[in-house]
């Protein structure tokens, strides 16, 4: 007999989801976190609308509401005379939150967790690391894991979902290999200091030669990213703080009196960009969602709302399956053909906006997105609701299932 009937591999924004929405529904499930928390810096912090919609109808919004966060109602590149032209305006979406809110994931994890842990049926695992998937011929039943004393078990489960991020141990351990595209750059994070009182607009993109930032107004930080191109990283570092540091106050001028607040290169954190996805998302007892299946560039930030998503679609077409004690491998591929075409058409944009925008800046040709683009957003401000709404809801956006909805909850 099964230890569970769902084990999941990966206590991120997908896993937690998963596992939230399937408890509800009645079916035994296991959460496997190799942390002892979720404190972990410059993780994917953006909760768009599709996001905080889907919340409200968990029931959970008023208790997301109380979180700390900060909003972004707009995107937008400085114009040489000092102003911005805004090319996505997301307070033109008719969604009941039109912004995206930036709260710590620590925060978004916990809330999860506790909703899920009302739940009877979930259990979640912490300094649990899955190492291995456990097989019975060709069917995946199961994991091997590393507990929290250093000791080893295995859990045993109908259905086996991989959550556990780009570099995937349970995808490498099922031999399943992602189609990898070609990708120019890296990104590499940081924060700066945000003054008492100081009031930021919204995302602020500015490009220089070679490299641009997006800065993040936090509500006690700026969180930002400086993007380069890909395989720069040892450079950077040879480099050190102090080369760093004006190379951020040549960018963004504005930023010159807070670069100090860096005191090495250990405080810029390097993200290795990947954009790939695979063919097929499941093998027999074995379903990958999420970065697992498909890495996200950070252009745009949707990554984290592409994987719950994923985690709805999974919920609402495997509870029933999962409740009758087995699920087949044409149930599992139905998640995929839901989920497939929004993530190819986010992956079209992305790869499109690097060649279009991201490599011009770097290679010094633009500032910000090609001319023809700001005209047509001066004069014809309506034209940013298409950008906003890709980046705010998305194609084919998920809803929660009948069987987890419930009245909202006071924080």
């Amino acid at each position: 007999m099964d230890d569970t009937d769902c084990v999941i591999a990966g206590g991120g924004p997908a896993g937690v989801m998963l596992g939230l929405l399937l408890a509800r529904a009645g079916v035994r499930v296991v959460v496997c976190e190799k942390h002892a928390d979720f404190l972990r810096d410059f993780r994917g912090d953006t909760v768009h609308p599709a996001t905080m919609r889907l919340l409200d109808e968990l029931g959970l919004g008023a208790r997301f509401a109380a979180l700390p966060q900060s909003r972004i109602e707009q995107i937008a590149f400085p114009t040489g005379d000092g102003g911005r032209i805004v090319v996505g305006d997301l307070r033109r979406l008719r969604t009941p939150h039109p912004y995206i809110a930036m709260v710590p994931q620590w925060d978004l994890l916990n809330l999860l967790t506790e909703a899920a842990t009302e739940e009877p049926t979930f259990t979640i695992r912490m300094r649990t690391e899955v190492t291995g998937v456990l097989r019975d011929g060709d069917r995946i039943t199961g994991v091997r894991v590393r507990t929290a004393d250093g000791g080893t078990d295995e859990i045993h489960a109908a259905l086996t979902v991989a959550c556990d991020g780009r570099w995937s141990t349970v995808r490498r351990a099922a031999g399943m290999r992602p189609r990898e595209f070609p990708v120019p750059i890296d990104a590499w994070w940081f924060r700066l200091p945000r003054y008492d009182g100081e009031q930021l607009p919204g995302l602020l993109p500015a490009a220089g030669r070679g490299a641009f930032l997006v800065v993040i107004p936090r509500t006690s930080h700026l969180q930002i990213a400086y993007v380069g191109r890909k395989g720069v990283d040892a450079q950077l570092r040879a480099r050190g703080v102090e080369a760093f540091r004006r190379d951020v106050a040549a960018i963004a001028p504005w930023l010159a009196h807070r670069v100090d607040a860096l005191t090495g290169m250990d405080d810029v954190k390097h993200l290795d960009v990947r954009v790939n996805r695979l063919r097929r998302w499941h093998l027999d007892g074995l379903l990958c969602i999420g970065d697992a299946a498909h890495a996200m560039s950070p252009v745009g930030g949707v990554g984290i709302n592409l994987a719950v998503a994923d985690a709805v679609a999974a919920a609402t077409r495997l509870a029933g399956p999962l409740r009758r004690g087995r699920v087949s491998p044409a149930e599992l591929d139905r998640v995929r053909a839901r989920r497939a075409l929004p993530t190819a058409a986010v992956q079209s944009v992305q790869r499109a906006m690097h060649r279009n925008l991201v490599e011009p800046i770097l290679a010094g040709r633009r500032a910000g997105p090609p001319a023809p683009v700001l005209t047509l957003a001066r004069r014809l401000p309506q034209v940013t609701l298409l950008p906003a709404y890709l980046i705010g809801i998305g194609p084919r956006p998920e809803h929660a299932p009948a069987f987890a909805r419930r009245p909202a909850t006071s924080a």
